[in-house]
């Protein structure tokens, strides 16, 4: 009978879908055979079990290559290394199988269901095989903060929340320092105080905003990628301020991102007028926007409402996405204006709700006072609603970044060190929120899609392909989490094997090479700048 359904068991079928794992041929081949696709990353780890023979059986070897890459390599080639025997995922295609990853000169080269030839043997039986994460919402790669983000599994840390410096010294600062590549963004807040010495409270005048585009222009010519606006953090920053710096990324190609304006939902000032005013900058600009740490600054207490806003916008053709970092807590510095006269209303806290970070010091009315004058960074506990968080990471098009690096001193948050892990081991792990391939698209495909028109050599990041850059990371999806704590932010994640940086191993059986400096900056391109 022509329309019965081919005879294969649930599990054969599963593992078929899992082996083809990747968009087109899963389709087409599922079709084929009378099955549904399955949602990416909502197997279990028992789907694995010989699906390279499955795989072969029905001519899958590799994953597509990306346009430009060279020849598959024969048989008889020798890699320079290989990453063996993992569960290899690429999120950009979906591909989802046990397979062999060959290495030549930092890029992939070859791909095998069989095992490869190589001087030197990875061996990741057990182990998820993905593209490095990219760290979207980061700050620049510090000596000291910037290993544990080689821990966390990152491999490209962007400071698109703003880079506190100009780009000329930003890029000769940390060239042949960082273990992982690094780019960042023209930072608005940072600049306008420091080059125009303009107030957090004052408005620029149009003398002075003429002469702050021409520099955010040069900034964008000199390697930055995108506008990083802090209106929450510079209140004076004005709508005309905001439409000339926007309108200049759309004109250039790059993106805005936005801390919003506001961060809760009580009047005067709403979070739901924040993201409106984001919102109407991109509709009159035409520029792409971002808005960072969509969790604690724009969607706090509203996140239903906001998420779907943002999902009318995007149907409305709005270029608009977001990112969060997955923790229920928020933390800043106490000396910014988030913490102006009122904050206990507005957010729902007390003192006794404010740890300083890296300490077990929880703040009273009588040590307010001090902890202000040092301007210390203070977690804000219990600030995120949980539910909130599961609801950010459910939708499609948000994107995992810290918003956060360790300093020496370790008064940061916990984030800084452990918010990929955290993602892989609670919210898809243990509690289930996403499954494991739309959570690695979070860090890989995601941010490098969001970046690539800015930043050329994205385009080549957060792939596992033929022809892309040998940035892998290796961890135990049994074991993967977070260890950092307010108390104590400076801990390595746990599950994190190997971390590969154009194919040299930067992290090894779970410990940093400290002899490593091979990230390089990511220049950002704008040739009309």
């Amino acid at each position: 009978m022509a329309d019965q359904e081919p005879h294969l068991s649930l599990r054969a079928r599963r593992r078929v879908l899992v082996a083809l794992g990747f968009g087109a041929a899963n389709v087409a081949v599922g079709s084929a055979l009378g099955l549904r696709p399955r949602l990416a990353g909502s197997g279990d780890g028992d789907d694995t079990v010989q699906m390279t023979d499955v795989a072969a059986s029905i001519g899958i070897t590799e994953p597509p290559a990306m346009l430009g890459a060279d020849a598959h390599p024969g048989p008889e080639h020798r890699y320079q290394r290989v990453v063996a025997n993992g569960r290899v995922i690429d999120p950009d295609t979906g591909f989802d199988a046990v397979a062999h990853v060959g290495i030549d000169d930092g890029r992939i080269t070859g791909f095998s269901l069989d095992p490869l030839l190589a001087d030197d043997v990875i061996d990741a039986e057990g182990l998820v095989v993905a593209p490095g994460f990219i760290d979207l919402l980061s700050y620049e790669p510090n000596s000291f903060g910037v290993w544990y983000k080689l821990a966390d599994g990152v491999t490209t840390n962007l400071a698109m929340h703003g880079v506190s410096n100009y780009a000329e010294s930003f890029f000769q600062r940390y060239d042949g320092t960082s273990p992982i590549h690094y780019g960042g963004a023209f930072h608005q807040h940072f600049m306008r105080a420091i080059e125009l010495g303009i107030g957090v409270e004052d408005e620029l005048s149009g003398v002075d905003l003429a002469d702050f585009d021409r520099l955010a222009r040069d900034s964008l010519r000199q390697g930055f990628a995108g506008i990083s606006f802090a209106p929450e953090y510079s209140p004076g920053t004005s709508t005309d301020e905001l439409l000339r710096l926007a309108a200049t990324a759309a004109e250039l190609g790059h993106v805005a991102f936005f801390h919003v304006r506001y961060s809760d939902p009580n009047p005067p000032g709403t979070s739901d007028e924040a993201v409106d005013e984001v919102l109407d900058i991109a509709r009159r600009t035409g520029a792409s926007v971002h808005i960072e740490h969509l969790t604690s600054t724009g969607g706090t207490y509203r996140m239903a409402s906001v998420l779907d806003r943002l999902d009318a916008a995007r149907d409305d053709g709005i270029d608009v996405t977001a990112c969060l970092y997955p923790y229920d807590f928020w933390g800043t510095f106490l000396a910014s204006a988030r913490f102006a006269a009122g904050w206990q209303d507005r957010y729902g806290l007390t003192y006794e709700d404010l740890q300083v970070a890296g300490t077990e010091t929880r703040l009273s009315a009588a040590t307010y006072d001090q902890a202000l004058a040092d301007n210390k960074l203070v977690a804000a506990l219990g600030s995120i609603p949980e539910d909130e968080v599961r609801l950010a990471l459910q939708r499609p098009w948000t994107m995992i970044g810290s918003d956060a690096i360790l300093q020496m001193e370790r008064n940061n948050h916990p984030r800084a060190a452990g918010t990929f892990a955290r993602t892989l081991g609670r919210y898809v792990r243990e509690e289930q929120v996403i499954g494991l391939v739309d959570a690695l698209a979070k860090m890989t495909i995601l941010p490098a899609r969001r970046v690539e028109g800015m930043i050329p050599a994205m385009a080549t990041k957060g792939r596992l392909q033929r022809g892309a850059d040998a940035d892998i990371t290796v961890f135990d999806p049994a074991t993967v989490n977070d260890r950092a704590t307010v108390a104590d932010p400076a801990q390595n994640s746990a599950g994190i094997h190997w971390v590969l940086v154009d194919g040299e191993p930067a992290l090894a059986q779970g410990q940093t090479v400290r002899s490593f400096r091979g990230g390089r900056a990511l220049l950002g391109g704008s040739p009309s700048a």
